[in-house]
């Protein structure tokens, strides 16, 4: 899949644009770019890389790639192997250099496997020296074994281990139309004898599906034997030295097996005078699955590697490298491996393989724990003394033995070797942390450590819970060991995930050394268990009547969890034996459990239901979103808050670290628990904890269905730099700090999650851009991401924040443009069902943006509410605007109007949609009618009623004078009644 996705890749661009210099499909690659023709250097290339250039050129397969050191520096095209996987245009990927450093391809011109699983797998297609106008499918009639053998020579890969029809999909044609006759020892298919067999079709389920075996060629030289040394590797035809930055004990693993090896026992590496051609195996591809020979890359090193594999034990189908099916070889004979049934197997003989393999002592030792025998059968009874120190080395006598009953098979655990120490420290559970592994006691590199790996290292030393690590730098370099948390955190044994590295920096770890919570959720959670500073030979359990609130309330301090929000007999298993007899009376304050006061209480026996199980918090935390920055807000003691207002969010978003909220809805992540908060926070928006705002006291009990606070904060994530909020160099901030993040392994997958969590569309593209000097940054661990973890919870320590290897991040977005504005200016009249024109009148349609980048054109979409037809007309965006002038409305241009406009930028098409504009076509008269006439009639008549009110009203006060004239004698009663009427209230004051 990722050959198909890069070979799109290359082709939507580059058609032509490399070629090899010394014939058409072998030697140095170079490149056209920007119109000039340099050699390619590539970082980390691989046959992965080589496979989809040597498509490219139509050279059929890869079969190596290396590097060439030319005599002086030149100017060459520096291609990323990293960028290469992720970005969607190969320009993108592109960097002028100078070195004396060139790749060298070999592609097989005549052969090539497609679609299979790996480079040494699929349909075979072949093409003549003679012809080179197409590849020709193969059918099986006319190939056998010995043509598959020298197929699979002729591509670097190892002998044939599956051969069938149509494995690979079904015959293309054209089709190979002569019958291989190869004797299995040319070099070449095409070397090989053939006949003409007329074949012109070939029946379904019949063309030729190849699988060839890994061919591994490694070795190792300059050790005792054929299993320890510097491993050395044969690719492509050319031999050497392995460098194994970041190798593990896992990856050493793969090597031994392929060398018939037994176990990995060591790993070192090697640093020698000066630098020369290596091949570099990557890690993380070898743990992915891929085969070895497509995780080589070529790289230029002073350093390598120096592998000791077990020659005569190992351990089979275990769950880590220190458990299995035991299996023994003589060092007399060669010929295989002999499972060792249980009856010649004791404890002492399990105690010097453990030693062999640089394990622990023996944990479990039992029949058929890890499968049946197999045979052959080893017939002799081991007799060690268990200070031997290899198998072979110890006394044994004759069995006779040729059966095995079944679940006899040894089975054997060793626990992991027990090298760690902490030195410097106050106690034996604090300080620089060191580890004995191979034999060699060495500190610890302080880089990508977690809190979750460092709770490992402390169960392995018996010290309780995980408090603390913090990273210390030395004034040198020295040999150190490294940690690869990708493989811890996939739950290998920490001495699988163990590799030897240089570094200034080491560790200094603090464990709590009188209690650790077991069986939690989490670091802040678990089932309480205390150690006396006097007793450390034992854990206890406590017994709830012996711990109360005040207790919980010191132990969640002591490990820098929050307060305590469930204390709770058994929530996380029950009492094991023995159970600790003091009753703790902790005022609450104390800084550790083992400073509060306490009485004997006797106790030897706990109820059932009644252990200690403990949950600490953070102070304010957010509970059943998908993310730690969005969820129901709960409190310290536990309690959900109902309703809420903006400022309290922005409070909230801020004490967690998080970006400014984005959504605050009632019960968006679940209904209220009980209990409730009970007074109105009244934060003003600019304090830097919930509980510093003010507050009242609500009095509240209950809370309304929906009404649970549900928050969203954002990612405290932006792009700066570009034209718009959605495009630019991507920053961090994490520890209340922003900062740039570095370039290195980034994919469009993880640019994926920026452009979601910024609301910005999907990611188009990542770009690097190069700082002029050093700047601090923030590394992120891709694996994580793609976890689905939130960006700033997989940013990584790094042993130098000023080191910036790829380059500064930059994401373009699809959401890069802004909306236009649609409107339609002329004779119009705008309603409730949009804009009206008249008929035989002109209309313009404006589209317009605001400016972001020069040029690019506006589209104008009508659609027709007549024929449903749809009309495009485009015009260059002028002054970042265009109109679209219409004549003579006619009812043929009602409908709906949208404008898209579109721009040409970061080497990309660019488009953003207006709002629909809907506009209908009214007839003339009917719009004089309703425009003209009907408001101009609507004036005339109420100027009319205005004039006949006001004569009514003066006619009506004429006539109230006379009547209060005549009835003068008679009182003003009737006056009185009569202004009432009329809205006036006279008194006799007034006359």
């Amino acid at each position: 899949m990722d050959h198909v996705l890069l070979l799109l890749l290359w082709t939507s661009e580059l058609v032509g644009g490399f070629r090899f210099n010394d014939s058409r499909c072998a030697g140095r690659l170079e490149m056209e770019h920007e119109g000039e023709w340099r050699p390619v250097y590539g970082y980390r290339w691989m046959l992965k890389e080589a496979a989809v250039v040597c498509r490219e050129l139509d050279c059929g397969s890869a079969v190596s790639i290396g590097q060439r050191e030319e005599s002086s520096a030149r100017p060459v095209w520096d291609i990323s192997s990293g960028c290469l996987k992720s970005r969607s245009v190969v320009r993108w990927c592109v960097k002028s250099a100078k070195t004396h450093l060139t790749l060298i391809f070999v592609c097989s011109d005549s052969v090539r496997l497609l679609n299979g699983t790996k480079l040494c797998s699929g349909r075979l297609e072949v093409r003549s020296n003679q012809s080179n106008q197409g590849w020709s499918s193969v059918c099986e009639a006319d190939f056998d074994q010995q043509d598959a053998e020298v197929v699979c020579r002729e591509l670097g890969c190892g002998a044939p281990s599956a051969h069938q029809g149509a494995l690979y999909g079904e015959v293309e044609a054209p089709l190979w139309s002569r019958d291989f006759q190869c004797g299995g020892n040319e070099s070449a298919l095409l070397d090989c004898r053939s006949s003409d067999s007329a074949r012109t079709t070939c029946s379904p389920g019949k063309a030729v599906g190849l699988t060839c075996s890994e061919f591994h060629g490694f070795r190792m030289v300059g050790g005792d034997g054929c299993c320890a040394g510097r491993l050395q590797l044969k690719h492509g035809g050319d031999g050497r030295p392995v460098v194994g930055y970041g190798w593990t004990l896992k990856d050493a693993a793969v090597v031994c097996r392929k060398l018939d090896c037994g176990s990995a026992v060591s790993i070192l590496p090697k640093k020698e005078s000066s630098y020369r051609s290596t091949w570099w195996i990557t890690s993380n591809c070898v743990q992915s699955g891929s085969a070895m020979r497509d995780c080589v890359a070529v790289f230029y090193s002073s350093s390598c590697l120096n592998l000791t594999c077990s020659d005569s034990v190992r351990l089979m189908n275990g769950t880590g490298l220190c458990s299995g099916r035991l299996e023994v070889r003589s060092n007399q004979y060669k010929q295989g491996w002999s499972s060792v049934c249980e009856a010649d197997f004791d404890q002492q003989d399990a105690e010097v393989v453990c030693r062999e393999l640089g394990c622990g002592a023996p944990s479990a030792l039992q029949g058929a724990l890890y499968g049946e025998v197999e045979a052959p059968l080893w017939s002799k009874e081991f007799q060690c003394g268990g200070n031997e120190s290899a198998l072979l080395d110890c006394r044994s006598s004759d069995s006779a033995r040729t059966t095995c009953s079944p679940g006899k098979a040894v089975g054997l655990t060793c626990s992991e070797s027990e090298g760690f120490r902490l030195v410097g420290g106050d106690t034996h559970c604090a300080g620089r942390l060191e580890l004995k592994h191979e034999g060699d006691c060495r500190s610890m590199d302080g880089s990508y450590w977690t809190l979750k790996i460092a709770a490992v290292v402390c169960t392995e030393l018996d010290c309780g819970s995980a408090i603390s690590t913090v990273q210390r730098e030395e004034s040198s370099e020295r040999l150190t060991w490294g940690i690869n948390s990708n493989c811890v955190h996939s739950g290998s044994a920490v001495r699988d995930c163990v590799s030897p590295s240089y570094s200034s920096f080491y560790l200094d770890l603090t464990c709590s050394d009188s209690f650790r919570l077991l069986n939690g959720t989490g670091l802040c959670s678990g089932r309480l268990e205390v150690r006396s500073n006097q007793s450390n030979q034992r854990w206890f359990s406590v017994c709830e009547a012996d711990f109360d609130q005040q207790d919980a309330e010191v132990v969640c301090r002591e490990l820098g969890c929050g307060a305590p929000t469930a204390l709770q007999g058994a929530l996380y298993g029950e009492v094991e034996a023995p159970v600790w007899s003091r009753d703790f009376q902790c005022g609450g304050n104390e800084s550790a459990l083992l400073d509060c006061r306490s009485s004997d209480s006797a106790r030897t026996t706990c109820s059932p239901g009644k252990a200690v199980g403990l949950t600490c918090s953070e102070p304010v935390r957010l509970v059943g979103g998908d993310s730690r920055c969005a969820d129901s807000v709960r409190l310290l003691n536990g309690t959900k808050l109902c309703s809420g207002r903006l400022e309290d969010a922005e409070v909230v978003c801020r004490e967690l670290g998080c970006g400014a909220p984005s959504a605050l809805q009632g019960a968006l992540y679940g209904e209220v628990e009980a209990p409730l908060w009970s007074k109105e926070f009244q934060c003003g928006g600019n304090e830097s904890a919930l509980l510093d705002c003010r507050s009242s006291g609500s009095a509240r009990t209950t809370c309304s269905p929906g009404k649970a606070v549900g928050l969203t904060c954002s990612e405290p994530i932006r792009l700066v730099g570009g034209d718009t909020r959605c495009a630019g160099r991507l920053e961090l901030k994490h520890e209340g700090e922003w900062r740039p993040v570095d370039e290195f392994d980034w994919t469009l997958k993880d640019a994926a999650v920026v452009c979601r969590e910024l609301d910005c569309g999907s990611a188009v593209s990542i770009l690097q851009t190069q700082e002029s000097s050093e700047i601090p940054v923030f590394w992120i661990n891709s694996q994580c991401l793609q976890s689905g973890f939130a960006l700033r919870e997989c940013v990584m320590s790094s042993t130098n924040d000023y080191e910036i290897f790829s380059g500064i991040l930059n994401i373009i977005c699809t959401d890069l443009l802004l909306q236009p504005v649609i409107s339609v200016d002329g004779v119009s009249h705008v309603g409730q069902q949009g804009s009206q024109v008249v008929k035989g009148f002109s209309f313009t349609i404006s589209c317009s943006i605001h400016p972001q980048y020069p040029g690019g054109f506006f589209q104008l979409i009508f659609t027709s509410s007549f024929s449903n037809a749809e009309h495009n007309y485009t015009q260059p965006a002028v002054n970042h605007s265009a109109r679209f002038l219409f004549h003579a409305a006619e009812p043929t241009h009602q409908g709906n109007y949208t404008c898209v406009y579109q721009v040409y930028v970061f080497s990309l098409n660019f488009s953003s949609e207006s709002q629909r504009l809907s506009v209908s076509v009214s007839d003339p008269t009917v719009f004089f009618l309703k425009v003209v006439a009907l408001p101009l009639t609507l004036l005339l008549l109420s100027a009319a009623l205005y004039m006949y009110y006001k004569a009514t009203r003066g006619q009506m006060f004429n006539r109230q004078e006379d009547t209060e004239l005549v009835n003068y004698p008679l009182g003003v009663g009737a006056a009185e009644e009569e202004g009432d009427v009329l809205g006036v209230h006279l008194t006799s004051g007034e006359i």
